[in-house]
């Protein structure tokens, strides 16, 4: 038999046996789902933005130095109306829930695009550990809140002229009157709310009601060494204590298990959706 049939019957029959499944989504996921952030995608919608600063692709336009906030705030409104509201549901997403709903599950992830939510899955089962597109707050996190964005978004790439916003229609902070920043874990100034604590608690409390004694999967999801310490490195550490587990990772480029875990982990180099609609042909 193939291997690759032969590793994808083997990670088919450890989700179907599985009590519990924690789920952790990188940018590797998103990206295989049709959010890629460089190529023809960010060449159809980030021309003007490519044309006068030389920007190569969506990631490292975030980081420019942009010397205006009406032009900072051009871009941004550019890029959350691309990765966050004109998406809608996706299919690798859906694919994902159907093979989970039935199930004991958990995601963890770092993606900010809010794809879990708008696919479908619970609200009390998502922890969203780096912020969100659709949610903004102050630069120097002068007070605990975030303030939806999309009206701003809206009306922002409406108005954009030359890669700049109307004066008038950049966000100050409505506690302190500074600048505002789109609420991305990218400094010490990143606003954990209320709700971010929340994600926190039921994810902990997920991990808590976890038996050791019963099959357990950690399903990883394009994870890639950007941030490991939230996803990568943690999934590595669980199956390796608890011995009635299984990782199953997929990743293009770093599929394989430490030494330690090699006997209990399944990894996949190949693309996601020829993995999951294998597995779902199988439901």
């Amino acid at each position: 038999m193939d291997r690759f049939v032969q590793r994808l019957d083997k990670g088919f029959k450890a989700i179907d046996d599985a009590e519990y499944i924690l789920i952790g989504a990188g940018a590797g996921f998103s990206a295989a789902a049709g959010l890629e952030y460089s190529g023809k995608r960010f060449d159809d919608n980030f021309q003007d933005f490519i044309e006068k600063y030389g920007v190569q692709d969506m990631y490292s336009a975030t980081f420019y130095p942009y010397e205006t906030q009406e032009e900072k705030w051009a871009h941004w409104a550019r890029h959350v109306y691309v990765n966050r509201f004109s998406v809608g549901k996706t299919k690798l997403y859906g694919q994902l829930l159907e093979l989970v709903k039935n199930k004991d599950y958990f995601v963890l992830t770092t993606n900010v695009e809010h794809q879990f939510w708008i696919n479908g899955f619970d609200d009390e089962r998502i922890f969203a550990t780096q912020g969100d597109y659709g949610l903004m707050q102050c630069e120097k996190a002068c007070h605990n809140k975030l303030y939806p964005n999309e009206d701003l978004v809206f009306k922002a790439i409406e108005n954009t002229r030359d890669c700049k916003i109307p004066t008038e229609m950049v966000p100050k902070c409505p506690v302190c009157g500074g600048n505002m920043e789109i609420n991305v874990r990218k400094d010490n100034f990143f606003v954990e709310d209320e709700k971010w604590h929340e994600m926190y608690k039921n994810y902990s409390e997920y991990l808590g009601h976890v038996d050791e004694n019963k099959n357990i999967v950690f399903l990883e999801l394009g994870v890639g060494f950007n941030t490991p310490v939230i996803i990568r490195y943690p999934f590595e550490q669980m199956t390796y204590d608890n011995p009635n587990s299984t990782l199953i990772r997929l990743n293009r480029s770093h599929p394989d298990a430490i030494p330690q875990n090699r006997d209990r982990t399944i990894g996949f180099d190949e693309e996601i959706s020829e993995v999951f609609g294998y597995w779902l042909s199988r439901v």
